[in-house]
């Protein structure tokens, strides 16, 4: 079948096809916002856009007593704005003419906005549904740090973002940018200056303080890396010339971790190591060591709630469902530590409703018919979520 039979067969699909071809770049999503607003009014969809650009859908509960979900997704994508030309593939996967197609995160978006017409039309009983599109999430999470949290009534939500159909994450690591600086009192040159021991080779310190420091693995659980750290970039002299003794020096580390406790432990750990280090240089250099968090972490809760629901349906979709941890972030880290207009704070999941392989390159593609499964998935999480 041809990409325009399937569009016509299935409406989820040209709904992805007609998203992801509209070119989106990060903070360039003003024509994608534009259209999904005219889609909500067109199908009796409570829609607006904030004051950022994100959009805002709010559908009213039906019935007392239960509580509103929230969706989640963001409207960017890894790609410049360039005409997009979807076509399938003979195995059913729909490509993008030789750019990246925009799966991540536009199948999120398709998903939750067909259910959103669904749910707006119908007269199921429900508490409530929400969704938040989002500008910039690759670049800089923008779009989700200006979100209204307090105009959320939801508490649970999904985060449509996963790339891998059933898959359901319970937590993700953050991302904290350690900086640690070595400046020699005294630098000099290689020859005349070489057997002054008042002066000392910054590169060198740094290297000696690098081999006390932790590299990889911090602390894993259960098979699974909770904290990590990780040695990014060495900044001393240049490489094409040796005849200086080097007076300042740098390195990059990332520490990445879904416990706030462990990586406490790791930052603690790093301080007293330069401290020390400090200590037995004093007479010849300063070392500073600072610590910039860019992502909080995404923490596992104890509520069961979501992840027994979501195995339930999946199961009942006829998807294998993959309830698992990330070492990675999304906006899901940034919902964890916020919120709602009850005071409540979210308990975000990031879910996959699709597979999409080769993601932000040009050879990316998804798999129409595991979006199409994710579909029935999430319609089988809502009703759960609503009995």
């Amino acid at each position: 079948m041809s990409i325009e039979e399937i569009r016509k067969e299935h409406e989820l699909v040209d709904l992805f096809c007609t998203l992801a071809e509209i070119p989106s770049p990060s903070l360039h999503e003003e024509n994608v916002a534009n259209w999904i607003k005219d889609y909500c009014d067109k199908n009796n969809i409570p829609c607006r856009l904030d004051d950022y650009g994100n959009i805002r859908i709010e559908i009213p509960a039906t019935a007392e007593g239960k509580e509103s979900l929230l969706l989640s997704s963001h409207m960017d994508v890894i790609g410049d704005d360039s005409p997009v030309k979807t076509y399938l593939d003979e195995c059913g996967n729909i490509h993008a003419e030789g750019r990246t197609l925009g799966g991540d995160d536009k199948a999120g978006v398709a998903n939750a906005l067909l259910l959103a017409k669904e749910i707006a039309n119908s007269d199921m009983a429900h508490g409530g549904l929400e969704c938040v599109f989002t500008r910039d999430e690759e670049s800089g999470m923008s779009g989700i740090r200006h979100v209204n949290f307090k105009d959320i009534k939801s508490k649970y939500l999904l985060v449509c973002d996963s790339d891998t159909l059933g898959q359901l994450e319970i937590s993700g690591a953050s991302y904290t940018q350690v900086r640690i600086e070595v400046h020699s009192h005294k630098g000099g040159h290689s020859g005349i200056d070489i057997g002054d021991k008042t002066r000392a080779n910054a590169a060198k310190l740094i290297a000696n303080l690098i081999a006390r420091l932790p590299q990889g693995v911090f602390y894993e659980e259960g098979g699974m890396v909770v904290t990590s750290c990780n040695l990014g970039g060495i900044d001393a002299g240049k490489i094409e010339v040796t005849n200086i003794i080097n007076s300042d020096a740098a390195v990059s580390y990332s520490i990445r971790s879904s416990s706030r406790k462990k990586e406490d432990e790791l930052k603690a750990l790093m301080s007293k190591t330069v401290e020390d280090f400090q200590a037995e240089v004093a007479d010849v250099a300063n070392v500073s060591i600072s610590f910039k968090e860019h992502v909080p972490p995404f923490e596992k809760v104890d509520d069961e709630y979501i992840p027994i629901l979501f195995e339930a349906a999946a199961k009942k979709a006829g998807v294998k469902p993959d309830i698992t941890s990330f070492h990675a972030a999304a906006e899901t880290h940034i919902y964890a530590n916020e919120t709602n207009s009850k005071g409540e704070k979210f308990i975000p999941y990031l879910v996959g409703l699709a597979t999409v392989c080769n993601m932000h390159t040009k050879d990316e593609y998804l798999d129409y018919n595991s979006m199409l499964k994710g579909h029935v998935l999430l319609k089988e999480f809502f009703e759960a979520f609503n009995k």
